[in-house]
């Protein structure tokens, strides 16, 4: 009996220690992603910018100096007046704050942003794995084609085909995005499963006998997520100018709702005399753009440290 029991306090101790070693691996793990990630200050900035812009978007109604101009408002007395104290980025020319527009706009572009991901992720990482671990199949080759045919076509052109023929408004913008973006996530997982199919550990666990649906998910994908993560944070700003593009030529948010691609059409009718409603909405895109590939490059260097 008291064998038992010193055996049971082993084993316990033996857990707590192998919990601790664990614990103790990811944190220095972590440690030296930061470190590479913090040795460009350039990714920092890009962190720092995309910090900024989820909390405007997420506080807008307490951030935004004139919220109640994000909505059908109209002040014509004052329409059109430059940048001043009162408004930093001057007036449109119904009477409405352009920096307060800017903020609230930032909430359907980062909105569209994370639904697209949301959905093109999923959809093209799984084709691509069952591309890649069926090389030479013809799965692969079905899967492939099809990829192939949707990246023949500019990405643009089509998403304005498609978003063309539904009715303007953000979530048919979003769905025309959406269907032309997951053959980028099927190419770049196929090209990395399918050199991973290869590797030892899987010829391992498929003669151990395990599953397909387990080699796919459990030794295939997790060494995928690296580049995966990467392209994200990268496509979340060409997703975000990609929806401004859209609203630009009026497929998208449709007004009084603010969105940066509107208003830049709206103001560029007036350039150069009326500047300021075109050139800072178009600021706000290029800073959302540019704060995203930099956290994307910062992501690249930290997540490659793991291999190296």
């Amino acid at each position: 009996m008291a064998q038992t029991v010193t055996k049971v306090q082993t084993d316990g101790a033996d857990i707590t220690q192998l919990k601790r070693l664990e614990y103790k691996r990811r944190v220095e793990n972590f440690q030296r992603r930061w470190y590479q990630f913090n040795r460009n200050r350039l990714s920092v900035v890009g962190l720092g910018i995309v910090t900024t812009i989820i909390l405007l978007a997420v506080f807008a109604p307490l951030v935004a100096p004139f919220p109640e101009h994000a909505g059908p408002y109209t002040d014509f007395a004052r329409a059109g007046e430059p940048p001043s104290r009162e408004h930093l980025f001057g007036l449109d020319l119904i009477g409405r704050d352009v920096l307060s527009r800017i903020i609230f706009a930032l909430r359907p572009a980062l909105f569209m942003g994370i639904f697209v991901l949301m959905l093109v992720v999923p959809f093209g990482v799984f084709l691509g794995l069952i591309a890649g671990y069926a090389h030479g199949t013809w799965l692969e080759t079905v899967v492939m084609r099809a990829t192939d045919i949707f990246i023949a076509v500019p990405a643009l052109v089509l998403a304005l085909a498609i978003a063309a023929m539904l009715t303007p408004n953000l979530t048919n913008s979003m769905i025309a995005v959406t269907v032309m973006w997951w053959p980028w996530y099927t190419r770049l997982v196929y090209g990395l499963s399918s050199s991973l199919s290869n590797e030892d550990f899987v010829r391992s666990a498929e003669l151990m006998g395990a599953s397909r649906v387990y080699i796919i998910l459990q030794e295939i994908l997790p060494n995928c997520w690296g580049p995966i993560l990467t392209k994200m944070s990268l496509d979340m700003g060409w997703v975000i100018l990609l929806g401004a593009a859209l609203s630009f030529v009026g497929l998208g948010e449709q007004p009084p709702a603010p969105a940066l691609g509107t208003m830049v059409s709206e103001g560029a009718k007036y350039l150069p005399d009326i500047w300021w409603i075109a050139v800072f909405p178009a600021l706000a895109i290029v800073i959302v753009v540019l704060g995203f590939n930099l956290l994307g490059d910062g992501l690249h260097d930290a997540l490659s440290a793991e291999k190296s």
